[in-house]
């Protein structure tokens, strides 16, 4: 079997600053291509989407440069995600314009987690997602599971954007809660323009005592929601690792969806994430 991780981050906090690493002792050094191996369980890593690590919002046309260096060693690099200042009504265009030179650029993420609700609502945010289609970029939706309803009407107002959800959303799995994230997923997943990565989950269960149990619940229901055609792999390597290995990740879905058919797999595993990042 053939993998495309929809997920991988890259940085060395020496070139560019990460301040959330600063307080991250396991995580703040550099990890750069070599972070993801070549094979695991029998399948073969051949694609890599990267997705901006959230450095100096200044810095970020840097990463892509720093980013694209890292492709020309490493052939897996495919596609990057970078970072975009959707809400800058000034400085966007510009922005944007410049990503669009780079060729291995796909889309755009401009984290919502850390924000207060109705960020992402704002006129400027909204008009900001809406002009990524003018630019083919897709959007991936980083929230936290108290934000899904924020996340659905952001899409409803942005009908020309393939957006894909990050981390299923982050479920609270550490406390077993599947209300309302539960109810919330099928109404994201209703609208055809949504996609989900079935990443990250480790890291919003116990990161010390999580059992492939606690994680199966939540990964067949998203399955389920957004069907075979919307739902691809990610290892949010190497935030992940604070949980998991990247084995013990793809052994863990691997498991949790053992029912599938050869056909739903590979679309999972690999075609869907080709897709939608058309890599």
């Amino acid at each position: 079997m053939n993998i495309i991780d929809s997920h991988v981050h890259y940085w060395d906090p020496k070139k560019l600053r990460y301040a959330w690493l600063e307080h991250i002792p396991a995580l703040h050094r550099a990890f750069l291509t070599d972070h993801v191996p070549q094979a695991v369980n029998r399948a073969r890593i051949d694609g890599i989407v990267f997705v901006q690590a959230d450095c100096a919002a200044e810095q970020s046309l840097a990463e892509v440069k720093f980013v694209t260096a890292l492709a020309k060693k490493d052939a897996r690099v495919r596609g990057i995600v970078a970072f975009a200042p959707l809400e800058d009504a000034k400085d966007l265009r510009a922005h944007l314009n410049a990503l669009k030179k780079n060729p291995l650029v796909k889309g755009v993420r401009r984290l919502i987690q850390d924000q207060a609700l109705g960020f992402c609502l704002t006129p400027n945010f909204i008009a900001g997602v809406q002009s990524l289609a003018e630019y083919d970029f897709t959007f991936d939706l980083c929230i936290r599971h108290w934000q899904l309803p924020d996340a659905i009407q952001l899409v409803r107002a942005c009908p020309q954007v393939h957006f894909v959800l990050d981390h299923c959303g982050k479920p609270d799995i550490k406390n077993r809660l599947l209300r309302p994230w539960r109810t919330h997923i099928l109404e994201l997943a209703s609208l055809p323009n949504v996609h989900c990565k079935v990443s990250g989950l480790v890291t919003e269960a116990d990161t010390e005592n999580w059992t492939r149990r606690n994680l199966q619940p939540y990964i067949k229901h998203v399955i389920k929601a957004f069907g075979s055609n919307r739902v691809m792999f990610g290892s949010d390597a190497p935030v992940a690792y604070l949980a998991a290995t990247y084995e013990r990740w793809i052994e863990t879905l691997q498991l949790a969806t053992n029912d599938l058919t050869r056909g739903a797999k590979e679309k999972l595993w690999h075609a869907n994430a080709k897709n939608f990042y058309r890599l």
